[in-house]
Order: C-alpha cells, then structure tokens, then sequence
C-alpha cells in the first residue's frame, strides 16, 4: 500500500499537467480559418487567449503592425472585414508542433475601390492553454503585372 501510494504521489504531478494542457488539433485551426471566412468575430476571439497578440502582415514596424489584447486584437480583424467585405482565405494547410503551428492559405478579397487581391500567405501561431496566443501573420505583396 505504501509503495503504490509513493507512486501515485510522485506520478501526480504529471497526471494533473497531462489533463490541465490542451492539445491544439488541426480540427480546431479549421475551426479558426471557419471562423474568418464567415467573418464570425466572435467565434474568432473565442480561439484565442485573453491576452493574445496578432501581429498583421504590414505596419509601420519591421514585424508589421501589432495588436494585444482582445479589445485590440477584435477591432484589427473587424478592420480587415471592413477593407475587404469579401475577404476568404482558401485551401488552409494546418501544422502544429507542440505549442507552435502554422496554416497556409489562399487570401482573396476586394478592396473598396474595386481592386482585386490574390496572395498566398501563412499565419505563424503560438499556443496556450488551447488557444492561440499569438497569430503573426504573413502574406506575399504582388505588383501589376507589365
């Protein structure tokens, strides 16, 4: 009784990081790309830790623009669905490792004054606690043809 008991003392500590760590699955990154194309904001911050951070494709700094926090983070996806009301991001290719993954995808959207986009792009994330903490974003910037 007493060597099970020093096992299950000394086991304990894992079984209860085993059950309080939340895996990410690709299921739950197809959710998320779900989530953006139907411009569900909120399924899109129900993704995403309290605390998170999206750093968007361009901005004034080297690593482009960056938002933290919920309040922030909503207010820059909601200006996204605003500058392209047509916005989708297609063909999602989901990896995860550990707490880090990514998604490629196919951005496609029309700006206000009629000009199309077409790029191919990715979203960088780090998790925690089952959420994405931070989503750093990426997209190839293309010129008009000559």
């Amino acid at each position: 009784m007493k060597k099970s008991a020093l096992i299950l003392f000394l086991l304990l500590p894992f079984i209860l990081m085993a059950q309080s760590s939340k895996k990410i699955s690709e299921d739950f990154l197809q959710s998320f790309a779900e989530a953006f194309n139907a411009h569900d904001i909120k399924a899109i911050m129900e993704h995403m830790t309290d605390d998170c951070v999206f750093e968007a494709s361009a901005g004034p700094e080297a690593g482009g623009q960056k938002f933290i926090g919920h309040e922030q983070v909503r207010k820059a996806f909601e200006d996204v669905f605003s500058s392209f009301p047509d916005a989708q991001w297609s063909n999602p290719r989901h990896f995860i490792l550990g707490d880090r993954g990514f998604t490629e995808w196919l951005f496609t959207g029309t700006k206000a004054d009629g000009t199309k986009v077409e790029v191919t792009g990715c979203d960088l994330f780090t998790f925690k606690d089952g959420k994405i903490a931070v989503k750093n974003s990426y997209r190839k910037n293309r010129f008009p043809a000559k």
